[in-house]
């Protein structure tokens, strides 16, 4: 599996995972292998890049199969073929319905011949009478015919009035939506925006470029968004009954962006360690439906976000945090998170550009298994697997330390005052191997606030804050004891106001046999600029 595994190594105490639907004993030592096995399989393949939509960085094989799904969908599009959704079943009915108003408007022109004969033979018969009745019947006979001759006339026309529809049935059943789209971009590429392009080829290489394939695909999405419920009027959450748990909000959302601008959408899947959570979202057969439509509207949101242009960010990074979750003894989740899966991998292609698994749990790596084949190996390329005491460093691998949260080790808070894009530069910083090392920040003048962000990749070290005034006949401040922090600790926010000129000190001694990175920012705020 081209997964990147990211893992401080396969030593744990043994432990057994049993998976109740299948009675299979899966052991720690067995958990153990995969995990190698993965990380074996990762150093021989190379890591995942995302390609250019530009059409001059395609290869010449890519660029014809673009050309090739253009006129492909060019060509349902103009000719309404894109959708089976009856418009041929009535040009079959129009011919039809053409041939019975035709025998209906026979029918008409008979019965009038038929009576008009009918009206001569009385007239032929009254000849014997009387000149003067004969003259005053024919001026009758010449009034009556009038009306009958409009009367006819008005069933030819109401016969023409019928035989129009069914030719303008014919002609409706022909007019196509030459303004179909998806995720707000038009698909017919005669129309020239370039972000058609950028949607196409996602489908074209979730297919390995085989146009044929990639049409059928795009074709099947476009289908099951025209026929899912969960895009309907009136399948809000309200009309369908209870809705879901207020907890999911937490559940997955968008915060931030990586290095390369990607938004990044983090999914927790620990809120469904709490059982009434749980049963409340996927109890029922209701429940699970609604849970599914709700996940597909989140998804819908997140796409909104992007910019599916040529030089726009067009996919999004996706973290998935696996810690607390309830496991694979938990069906309904697993029954869940799979359709989920299939969707996403059916109907939104390379709207992903990066999978990472965050507080990997150590049955995941034996339970994996059973998720693995249901993935197309593009998609298998994308995912990255961090172990709990790696979750920051192989975060920062792809998302700015200042854009990651705190409670994975990142300096990012909820509505932070304190730091903004702007006064947020990042001071890096290496503690060698049984070493120490100090941060100084100073206040150059009195009564000035000071405060700081600080974390260690990894911690395990022992960290002290103190304030040293610049008079020497001054005491030391401690701020904050020493302690030793452990592998989880969250980043250290503090701040200290200084009565007179000196700087705080950040110490951080580093025992292990590895050297540390420790990543922080300060900021120092006079009374004097407060009051400016």
């Amino acid at each position: 599996m081209a997964v990147e595994v990211v893992s401080e190594g396969a030593a744990a105490a043994a432990e057994v995972v049993v998976a109740p639907e299948t009675k299979e004993v899966v052991t720690a030592k067995a958990a153990a292998d995969e995990a190698v096995t993965l990380a074996a399989v990762v150093s021989k393949n190379a890591s995942f890049r995302e390609e250019s939509n530009f059409l001059d960085d395609l290869k010449d094989s890519e660029r014809k199969a673009l050309a090739e799904l253009r006129a492909k969908v060019e060509e349902a599009i103009v000719e309404g073929k894109l959708f089976d959704d009856g418009k041929v079943e009535a040009k079959k009915k129009a011919p039809a319905a053409a041939e019975e108003i035709a025998g209906e408007k026979k029918y008409a022109e008979n019965a009038v011949e038929e009576e008009a004969a009918g009206e001569k033979k009385d007239a032929e018969e009254k000849k014997e009478e009387e000149p003067v009745m004969e003259e005053k019947k024919e001026e009758e006979q010449g009034e009556e015919e009038e009306p009958k001759k409009e009367e006819a006339d008005e069933g030819e026309k109401a016969v023409a009035a019928e035989e129009k529809p069914a030719e303008e049935a014919e002609e409706e059943a022909a007019v196509v939506d030459t303004d179909i789209a998806l995720w707000g971009v038009p698909l017919l590429p005669s129309k020239g925006d370039d972000a058609t392009d950028v949607v196409l080829l996602k489908f074209l290489r979730a297919r390995d470029f085989k146009a044929g394939a990639a049409f059928d695909m795009l074709r099947k999405t476009l289908q099951w968004r025209k026929e899912w419920k969960g895009f309907a009027a009136g399948t809000d959450d309200e009309d369908v009954g209870e809705a879901l748990p207020a907890e999911l909000a937490d559940a997955c959302y968008l915060d931030g962006a990586d290095r390369e601008g990607h938004p990044v959408c983090y999914n927790a899947l620990g809120v469904f360690a709490d059982d009434s959570v749980y049963k409340k979202a996927l109890g029922t057969e209701e429940g699970k439906a609604r849970f599914l439509r709700w996940r597909v509207r989140a998804m819908e949101s997140h796409v909104a976000k992007l910019d599916l242009r040529p030089d726009g960010v067009a996919s999004l990074l996706q973290v998935t945090d696996l810690k607390n979750s309830p496991g694979p003894a938990k069906k309904d989740l697993r029954v869940a998170m799979k359709q989920v899966l299939d969707l996403f991998q059916d109907n939104y292609p390379e709207l992903v550009a990066r999978n990472i698994l965050i507080n990997v749990p150590f049955w995941y790596y034996a339970f994996s298994t059973l998720f693995y084949p249901f993935m197309t190996q593009r998609t298998k390329s994308k995912f990255v697997i961090a172990r709990p005491s790696k979750v920051t460093e192989t975060l920062l691998k792809y998302i700015p330390i200042e854009a990651i949260p705190v409670k994975y080790g990142g300096l990012k808070r909820d509505d932070d005052t304190e730091f903004s894009a702007e006064d947020s530069e990042v001071t890096e910083l290496v503690v060698k191997a049984s070493s120490t090392e100090t941060i100084e920040i100073e206040a150059t003048e009195g009564d000035t606030t000071l405060t700081w962000d600080l974390t260690v990749l990894g911690w395990e070290v022992n960290y002290k804050e103190e304030f040293v005034p610049s008079d020497e006949g001054s005491y030391t401040v401690i701020v904050r004891k020493g302690k030793k922090m452990g592998s989880s600790e969250e980043a250290v926010r503090n701040s200290f106001r200084a009565g007179e000129t000196g700087k705080v000190v950040l110490t951080v001694e580093n025992l292990t046999h590895r050297k540390k990175k420790v990543l922080f920012r300060h900021k120092a705020k006079s009374a004097c600029a407060k009051k400016c």
